[in-house]
């Protein structure tokens, strides 16, 4: 049984930010200012890249995770609260929302207050490489467009493990890997030309939507996150790919 103990390793001197390499030390405040940036138009914008396709992804990756009312889910890097607030409308008894951004937090939670879904519902901000909740504490983590921008991704997934109770489940929802050839080209001209340009017309900043297309093209494909939450300890990971591949959606326990 692996243990719960923290874990220790030399961390390299840098990390990814998008397609440039920047010092370690300085990634998550880079992250925490692109999404500084984009929180008000964060919703719309969503919309906008994805064609609309994010609400069916978060759908079927609600459904997956089933919440239910003896349950508390723990939705790291939540935003603007899509997923804590749709887990609540499916009967979930206890959702924490959590981000690093509190900009981000202030949307989601005025979203609630004009949902009137405040009810079993906290906020927090977090970092998920060191989530402040005991040991064995929560019954289901799920984490959707989130784990690509943080700087140690197995941290992310060790931290996940050790919050989850024995039985318990981590549900992941993040960009993967294209599996459809053909679609191949068509993706980048979006990704690298039209997604800058919408960014720079409706939320007047192209860079930072630069930065989550190469974001999505340098995180870990399909079966790559998988060996890596398996190496965090989670046991029976699986994953399923939605539209040709686009987005993935990953789970494993904690036995």
């Amino acid at each position: 049984m692996m243990s719960d103990a923290p874990f220790d390793e030399q961390q390299p001197a840098s990390a990814d930010f998008g397609f440039r390499s920047v010092p370690r030390a300085e990634k998550a405040t880079m992250v925490r200012q692109v999404f500084d940036s984009v929180a008000p138009k964060y919703d719309l914008m969503n919309d906008v890249m994805s064609l609309g396709l994010h609400r069916i992804w978060k759908r079927v990756f609600l459904n997956a995770i089933g919440p239910r009312p003896g349950d508390t889910l723990l939705d790291l890097a939540g935003g603007t609260g899509d997923i804590a607030l749709g887990a609540l409308r499916m009967g979930a008894g206890r959702v924490i929302c959590t981000d690093i951004n509190p900009s981000m937090l202030e949307v989601a939670r005025a979203r609630a207050v004009n949902a009137g879904q405040l009810r079993g519902l906290e906020f927090m901000v977090v970092d998920a490489e060191h989530i402040p909740l005991p040991d064995r504490s929560v019954e289901k983590i799920s984490m959707a467009f989130g784990l690509r921008n943080c700087t140690d991704k197995d941290a992310v997934l060790r931290e996940a493990r050790r919050v989850l109770r024995p039985g318990g489940r981590f549900f992941c929802l993040e960009f993967s890997r294209l599996e459809v050839a053909a679609l191949e080209k068509l993706y980048d001209v979006w990704s690298f030309q039209v997604l800058p340009r919408l960014g720079s017309r409706i939320a007047q900043d192209s860079e930072s939507y630069r930065y989550l297309a190469e974001s999505i093209r340098m995180f870990p494909d399909q079966e790559a996150l998988a060996t890596m939450m398996r190496g965090a300890g989670l046991e029976r990971v699986g994953y399923r790919s939605l539209s040709g591949g686009i987005v993935a959606i990953h789970s494993g326990w904690r036995l």
